[in-house]
C-alpha cells in the first residue's frame, strides 16, 4: 500500500498499525506525534489504529519550550 508521509508518497506492506509503521521508519516513539488523514492519533491507540491505502501521515517532534 502507498501511504504519503509527510507529503512524501512511500510503499509498505497491507494492514500496518501506526506503532508498526514508525518501526519500519525507524523512528523512536518519543517525541513524535502522529496524525493520520489530519486527525491527531494519541499514543495509545498507535497499536490498534490500522492504516489504509493513500492515507496521509504526518509526523511531527515533539518540542517543549516555554
Amino acid at each position: 500500500m502507498q501511504l504519503i508521509i509527510n507529503d512524501t508518497p512511500q510503499q509498505f506492506a497491507q494492514g500496518l498499525t501506526v506503532s508498526e509503521l514508525l518501526e519500519a521508519l525507524k523512528q523512536p516513539a518519543l517525541g513524535v506525534a502522529v496524525a493520520v488523514n489530519a486527525q491527531v492519533v494519541s499514543k495509545s491507540q498507535w497499536s490498534q489504529t490500522r492504516l489504509q491505502d493513500a492515507d496521509r501521515i504526518t509526523l511531527f517532534k515533539v518540542v517543549a519550550g516555554g
